[in-house]
């Protein structure tokens, strides 16, 4: 049966009532008054209610308290028996999550049913359903202009421990053991010899792989990778363990970091170079979504976009994060800008200016970008050219792409455009070899003439490599470093550096509710700079909470419009 409180309806009798003034304000401006009242009636408990029946059955947790907990867990960084007595005895969490009386039956919920409800919201894939609600939502109430944000992607660790190639192999190997003895005895007692047993299963085996001299590693990599060969062809028949996850891994495992010649009895297996394993490769099999990156190291990255106050910043508007994204390790940043205008643009909050760092600034993304109405601020990737003299300097024509004279104020004799989109512009022959800068330019000499060729991508990235050192980009630029402290934020504060849970989809949760907590943190941020105001403009006794909310709506209507009277007043 299903149970979910209505939040959105106000009550005739206010259940709070039991508090002090003084109390009521303090949980009003600040994150638990953030969270009751602007996302808890947001929260989409119907997505999780259709696995309940509506009338049979044994009640169910109050479906916006069970929700709602799970994003303060991630937003406060909790274990679940933290969570569980967090629920029980906080009052913050409980105004936060409108439960008024704090009896057992409302307050207590088991570490399992914390982890029943999650298995839900990961099956439904609610991460990016429930951040992008609650942050329209938060856009909303407190009018942030989203019309410039900023991008970048930061590097992060799940639960897992780093492998070197041995204890990589040997992990692998020991997991696929355990599961055959677990889920096929006969075949494990058939099949594997007590030297495997003995070298993998033992109390000690994890031990012993860690503690391999350095001399040893080449003839002990050796070894696991025979051993792991062995286990291949001796179940690639049997068609029950070939379903099974761990043997997967174990071909993936052999796959990506071992090559085998030869057939039937003559195979041979030989470990492939560092520089020949794939960035893709399995680090862990705790974890086979991680990833490595040869910058980073092994994990995942996350995509984030901000919006930012350009000039004097507004204390009552928040910056909030419009989205997120998170991937593995290996996937470059190129690939994601895209994605992320597609998704903004369908909540409404896509910007029209986005100051990213160069691996988003390619010509495809700045080209796709413009399309869509964003200005992509960001520099042009790899090294400037070489000659002095760059297609910039030749005066473009901005619709055509053809250069109309030279630096020296020379004009082409012809102009024209191969099949392959490729740009010949013929100069004078004699011109150009009187000309004193013809070391520098970018115009070599040939027969009949000086010809200039180019295409349209590398003079449109010399035209913004221009532009890089102009004042009016530098004014641009400088506001994407602040997207650096909002990593550093969710890292130190949200614990976010490294999560307490493996594989994409968790790790997605986990990422989407830690940047909502992060919104809804700087949103009390800016409830608090709202209350701070009031009180110093209207320093006489607050008698009542209506009172002082009296006082509030009267300032917001003496400055700038604020929809947040109205949601206070409400």
């Amino acid at each position: 049966m299903i149970r979910a409180t209505d939040h959105s309806t106000g009550l005739l009798f206010d259940r709070w009532s039991h508090l002090g003034p003084r109390q009521r304000k303090i949980l009003d401006a600040s994150w638990p008054g953030v969270f009751r009242n602007y996302l808890l009636h947001t929260l989409p408990v119907g997505l999780i209610a259709v696995h309940f029946d509506a009338r049979h059955g044994r009640p169910t947790k109050e479906l916006y308290t069970v929700l709602g907990a799970l994003i303060l867990q991630h937003m406060f960084d909790f274990s679940d028996e933290e969570v569980q007595r967090a629920l029980m005895f906080n009052l913050e969490w409980h105004y936060a999550l409108d439960i008024p009386d704090a009896s057992e039956e409302n307050t207590y919920l088991a570490e399992r049913t914390l982890r029943n409800y999650r298995a839900l919201i990961l099956k439904e894939g609610l991460a990016s359903v429930i951040f992008g609600a609650s942050t329209d939502e938060l856009i909303t109430a407190f009018e942030v202009d989203a019309a410039k944000q900023r991008m970048d992607s930061t590097h992060m660790q799940s639960n897992m421990r780093k492998l070197g190639r041995i204890r990589l192999f040997a992990a692998t190997i020991r997991a696929f053991l355990k599961a055959l003895k677990r889920s096929h005895k006969k075949a494990f007692a058939a099949s594997i010899s007590q030297e495997l047993i003995d070298r993998y299963l033992a109390k000690d085996s994890d031990g012993c792989f860690s503690r391999v001299k350095p001399s040893e590693s080449s003839k002990t990599l050796s070894q696991v990778s025979r051993d792991l060969l062995t286990l291949v062809e001796m179940f690639s028949a049997h068609n029950a363990i070939q379903k099974m996850e761990t043997y997967d891994l174990l071909e993936r495992v052999l796959r990506e970091q071992c090559t085998v010649t030869g057939e039937g009895t003559e195979k041979k297996v030989t470990v492939k170079p560092p520089k020949e394993v794939p960035s893709d490769s399995l680090q862990n099999p705790s974890d086979p979504d991680a990833s490595y990156n040869g910058h980073k190291g092994q994990g995942y990255e996350v995509q984030l976009m901000e919006t930012y106050q350009a000039g004097e910043r507004d204390p009552k508007i928040p910056n909030l994060i419009t989205y997120f994204d998170v991937n593995p390790a290996h996937v470059h940043d190129s690939a994601e800008l895209l994605p992320a205008l597609d998704a903004t643009e369908k909540r409404n909050c896509c910007p029209e200016h986005l100051v990213c760092d160069t691996h988003y600034g390619s010509d495809e993304n700045v080209l796709a970008a413009e399309e869509k109405g964003v200005t992509v601020v960001a520099p042009v990737a790899g090294p400037a050219p070489a000659e002095s003299i760059t297609l910039a300097q030749f005066s473009p024509d901005p619709e055509t792409g053809y250069v109309t004279r030279c630096p020296e104020g020379h004009a082409p004799l012809t102009m024209r455009q191969t099949e392959t989109q490729r740009l010949i512009a013929a100069f004078p022959k004699k011109t150009c070899q009187a000309c004193p800068r013809q070391k520098d330019c970018p115009v070599k000499l040939e027969k009949k003439a000086a010809y200039l060729r180019y295409d349209l991508p590398s003079l449109r990235c010399s035209v913004r490599r221009a532009r890089e050192h102009t004042p009016e980009f530098r004014e641009k630029y400088r506001w994407r470093a602040g997207i650096e402290g909002t990593n550093s934020h969710l890292k130190s504060d949200f614990g976010m550096g490294r999560l307490r849970v493996r594989g994409l989809e968790s790790v997605r949760l986990a990422v989407a509710f830690k940047a909502l907590g992060l919104n809804i943190m700087r949103c009390a941020r800016a409830l608090a700079a709202c209350f701070l105001i009031c009180f110093r403009l209207f320093p006489a006794k607050i008698t009542s909470r209506e009172h002082l909310y009296s006082r509030i709506r009267t300032l917001f209507e003496k400055i700038t419009p604020f929809s947040l009277k109205t949601q206070l007043v409400a």
